[in-house]
């Protein structure tokens, strides 16, 4: 369903008047493969790349080089209303991506206007009837976003996107700024859409007990590059690159008295206008031998799982 061959994401720019240009690369090289009705969960830090990626995916960001692919069409050639039909985005916040001064009868019928071959009538019957397929009344329909809850929002940004019946969706946090309980709500909504409609979900997030919970494979994603590719369960189960193992430590537990842990990945913060020689991942790797330093990794395959560490070889 997805095919992203090298795709790399440059931006030029400068901090100040006088400083010296600066390229900052946000997606450096990123390939993978997604199949029809998979869910790919790309996780990392902030800054590592995750919605600049989703961005091109959805066709808002040409790539500086490489290709992507959808549904086997190269999504370069492709106009607005033909990517439409084929990918729509879930943004995070769903109160700022959603036009207040519209009803949210117009909100999800929008594309379908946007799209110009079916009559009003027509437009509004397709909007109610995924209005209810996401659980919202037909009450809802002439509210304004300001009288909804986060939940009901996302639940209408969910019915935008699904109108045109696309066959992939670009999740990026969709559930960050929500309720814990509503959060449990909006992806078990996504699930049963997935499998109603037969989707491919790019689900992108910070929260790795949600990636665990709803992804069917997970990539890794370090400045820039998929340090580590998998399936859920191998990934969750077996975590072999060294940043890979940080995220997970990383995870806060409920538990009383257990104090926040220390992954050992220092201060350092990752620059992606400054990518170190090497790997990439070295100056904060506990594991880093001489050679991270100056010999750059190629991904290796290995029991179906995608992995870029000298330590791997």
């Amino acid at each position: 369903m997805i095919e992203v061959r090298e795709a790399v994401r440059h931006f030029a720019g400068r901090t100040g008047l006088f400083s010296a240009d600066r390229v900052v690369r946000a997606v450096d090289g990123v390939s993978f493969n997604l199949e029809s009705g998979g869910v790919l969960g790309i996780v990392g830090e902030s800054g590592c790349g995750k919605s600049t990626l989703g961005r091109m995916i959805l066709g808002l960001l040409p790539p500086s080089a490489g290709k992507i692919l959808v549904d086997g069409q190269d999504l370069g050639v492709l106009d607005r209303r033909e990517r439409a039909r084929l990918i729509q985005p879930v943004f995070q916040d769903p109160f700022s991506s959603l036009n207040p001064r519209q009803r949210v009868r117009e909100i999800v019928g929008l594309p379908l206007a946007a799209q110009g071959a079916l009559p009003a009538a027509k437009q509004r019957e397709l909007a109610m009837d995924m209005l209810a397929r996401v659980g919202l009344p037909d009450a809802m329909a002439d509210r304004f976003p300001a009288q909804l809850s986060g939940g009901q929002r996302q639940r209408v940004a969910i019915a935008r996107a699904l109108v045109l019946r696309p066959r992939i969706v670009v999740c990026d946090e969709p559930t960050s700024a929500l309720d814990v309980s509503v959060q449990a709500q909006i992806l078990n909504l996504l699930a049963d859409l997935r499998k109603e409609l037969g989707l491919t979900y790019i689900f992108i997030s910070h929260n790795l007990a949600v990636v665990e919970h709803v992804a069917t494979e997970v990539a890794v994603m370090y400045l820039g590059r998929f340090v580590e590719h998998a399936t859920a369960d191998a990934l969750f189960a077996d975590p072999r690159h060294p940043y890979t193992r940080a995220l997970l430590a990383s995870v806060l537990t409920a538990e009383p008295g257990i104090p926040i842990p220390d992954v050992g990945l220092g201060d350092t913060y990752p620059d992606p206008a400054n990518i170190p020689s090497g790997c990439r991942f070295h100056p904060r790797c506990p594991m880093a031998i001489d050679r991270c330093r100056s010999e750059t990794p190629i991904p290796r395959s290995r029991d179906g799982r995608v992995t870029e560490c000298l330590l791997e070889a």
